[in-house]
């Protein structure tokens, strides 16, 4: 059998990546992050990253609000960023006939950033990283959550929120695959967001997740139940 070229194993994963600092976004291994890519810097990265592994990493910066990066030149010092980001492999590209491009990025690894080399000539960053630790994100590991407690919690963090979710196509994704699609998409707070991409495995993020989504519905409750002069 012919091995699908589109595929990138553990072996062949670069030392170095362009990153994609954004925060309050999520990618998780074997999850697909749609990105909608305007600013020059990062159509860059996006030319540059097809014509190479199709790779990019993506990252929440340290501080939150949003582009960790706007406004550097060569010799300006990089805003920091998490040390733990998840590398993705671009899978879709279509451009606009507005200048932008849309991507969608299918997550692979987890990595850990090591350093950064200076920018590129597109003004994008990139950064050297080791993937040790994470190479269990290559393989479909089993995930195991608390099913009913997970989707009770889901149903009242988005009542609380009124955010309106197809639940029949939720409750068909089987656990890893529900973990990992209600960790990147719920409107988590960016420190949350980090916690379950730092998880341990998908059984962990799923724990994770609850305790997330729990202490989430009990801090509103109690914010409804103040008192108010």
């Amino acid at each position: 059998m012919t091995a699908n070229p589109f595929t990138t194993d553990y072996q062949s994963l670069p030392a170095t990546l362009p990153i994609f600092p954004l925060t309050g976004v999520l990618l998780l291994p074997g999850g697909r992050l749609p990105l909608n890519i305007f600013e020059p810097r990062y159509l860059a990265m996006i030319a540059d990253a097809l014509g190479a592994q199709r790779l990019i990493g993506m990252v929440q910066p340290l501080t939150p609000g949003g582009f960790a990066g706007d406004g550097l030149s060569s010799s300006d010092l990089p805003p920091p960023v998490q040390k733990i980001g998840c590398a993705g492999r671009i899978v879709s590209f279509t451009e606009t006939g507005d200048g932008r491009v849309l991507v969608t990025l299918l997550g692979l690894c987890r990595f850990a950033i090591s350093g950064e080399e200076a920018l590129t000539p597109g003004g994008y960053r990139l950064a050297q990283v080791d993937y040790t630790g994470f190479r269990a994100d290559m393989a479909k590991a089993m995930t195991e959550v608390d099913r009913p407690r997970l989707l009770a919690a889901l149903r009242r963090f988005f009542a609380a929120n009124n955010l309106s979710v197809d639940w029949q196509a939720l409750e068909q994704l089987d656990d890893a695959a529900l973990v990992g699609t209600v960790s990147m998409v719920a409107p988590l707070e960016p420190l949350d967001k980090q916690a379950l991409l730092e998880a341990q495995d998908g059984t962990m993020r799923g724990k994770v997740l609850i305790g997330l989504l729990e202490s989430a519905q009990a801090l509103a409750a109690n914010s409804n139940d103040a008192p108010r002069h």
